[in-house]
């Protein structure tokens, strides 16, 4: 039994790595590449398209547990994956109309496969080994900030522009690589006690299909309700209150590093013919700063003298430091500018060090931030876990929806001082929750 979950495991986390090597890489570069179309007919936003899948996604989590219940965790994650496609695939031959329509459907989409993907690994874990399965799945999935950006290094380094032809390759190829990721989740196997029970059924009263989908369809709906209820009442406790402004922090530098940080670098005049090849590089670095976040604080997190106000505190430092040594880097005017490179001059000259640097903090802060406030969450409402990360989620992808819309004509440095000012007030309201947390803990004791 065991070797099969595992199998599930495994290959549930390479239909990720090929699904978002497409997804991550698209998000990163799509606004460089929206602007280096050479359509008048075009007059799309990558910002705006980016915050239209946030926005989508966030409020299709309150119906996504449903279809999953109905369609079952594996055809639903099929399902979602081919919208993945459909969207990168827009890029081929890019139109406005279809460009946003698939920007809904991939908000959709996302909502189905990450309730389905949590449910199907749950599904195939155990208490000895669901730390072990979570932590395989999460490597699986953060090499794909890796291979594709890697792919964009190659391709653009020395490039000014970006021709057709280069953009057509490049998103054939990541359409190749999310359709191979999709295809991966019909290899998963269905568990053998499930296997038993339909057969049971079939051989009862061979009931038609539709009355089964109906009967599911029934239940899964009885279970939004309650969960729904459960969310209006944590919406209103002093705990998720004061963990509100973390949670909106995490959706604004999650904007700022998965889109408009790159299209700054790819922006900025002073980097040249190398400006378009940085961008793949800093999606590199992101992913490393992720990667070794994510590890060690894993490991830190084992040790109860290890606080998680510590880790929030050094993000938050990190953070700082990458928004300080940005806002001298980079031009005020990268985000803003469309059919030029940047006009304006920072305060230093522009240094590729100092770029890929910010782009390791960037991701090594926000690996602190969302570590531990799925650990607050799951610590403090162990009980109601599920409706926990689901408002933790919706607040996050609102946010990010929100900077998503307003970066392409915001100067840099009041994105900057805004993601500082609620970065800091997040950090002090986690410090808040924390004691409260500590508190009640020692009074029971």
């Amino acid at each position: 039994m065991a070797d099969w979950r595992t199998f599930n495991v495994v290959i549930l986390g390479v239909g990720f790595l090929f699904i978002f090597t497409a997804f991550t890489t698209c998000g990163n570069i799509e606004q460089t590449v929206v602007k280096s179309l050479q359509n008048d007919t075009f007059t799309g936003s990558g910002y705006h398209s980016l915050g239209i899948i946030y926005g989508v996604f966030s409020f299709s989590n309150l119906v996504a547990p449903a279809v999953v219940a109905i369609l079952g965790p594996k055809m639903t994650m099929f399902v979602s994956g081919l919208l993945y496609s459909g969207y990168v695939a827009v890029f081929i031959e890019p139109s406005t109309w279809s460009f946003y329509l698939t920007s809904v459907l991939i908000g959709v989409g996302a909502a189905l496969l990450w309730t389905a993907q949590g449910l199907f690994l749950v599904e195939n874990s155990e208490a000895a080994t669901i730390n072990r399965n979570t932590g395989m799945f999460w490597a699986l999935l953060q090499c794909s900030m890796l291979l594709g950006n890697l792919y964009i290094y190659l391709d653009w380094n020395g490039r000014t522009e970006i021709p057709d032809s280069s953009r057509k390759n490049i998103f054939l190829s990541m359409v190749v690589a999310s359709v191979v990721g999709t295809l991966c989740f019909l290899v998963l196997r269905s568990s053998p006690p499930q296997e038993e029970t339909l057969s049971e059924e079939e051989g009862v009263s061979l009931l038609s299909s539709h009355v089964v989908y109906r009967h599911r369809a029934n239940t899964a709906l009885q279970e939004i309700k309650a969960d729904i209820q459960t969310i209006l009442q944590l919406v209103k406790t002093k705990t998720i209150l004061l963990l509100s402004p973390s949670m909106a922090y995490s959706g604004l530098e999650l904007s700022f590093y998965s889109g408009v940080y790159g299209t700054c670098i790819g922006a900025t005049a002073q980097f040249g013919a190398a400006a378009k090849g940085l961008i793949g590089i800093s999606g590199i670095m992101v992913g490393v700063g992720e990667i070794v976040g994510g590890g060690l604080f894993g490991l830190m997190c084992k040790n109860n003298r290890f606080r998680r106000t510590s880790v929030v505190f050094l993000g938050m430092v990190v953070h700082f430091v990458a928004f300080y040594l940005i806002f001298l880097n980079i031009p005020d005017d990268a985000p803003v500018v469309f059919h030029t490179v940047t006009q304006k001059s920072p305060f230093l000259t522009p240094s590729v060090p100092i770029v890929l640097l910010c782009s390791f903090l960037l991701g090594l802060g926000d690996s602190c931030f969302n570590t531990q406030l799925y650990s607050i969450l799951g610590c403090v409402y162990m009980e109601h876990s599920t409706p926990a990360f689901a408002i933790f989620k919706f607040i996050q992808s609102v946010f990010a929806a929100l900077a998503f819309f307003y970066s392409g004509d915001m100067m840099l440095t009041w994105q900057l001082l805004l993601m500082v000012i609620l970065g800091f007030g997040g950090t002090l309201c986690f410090f808040m929750v924390e004691r409260m947390y500590n508190f009640t803990a020692e009074s029971l004791e």
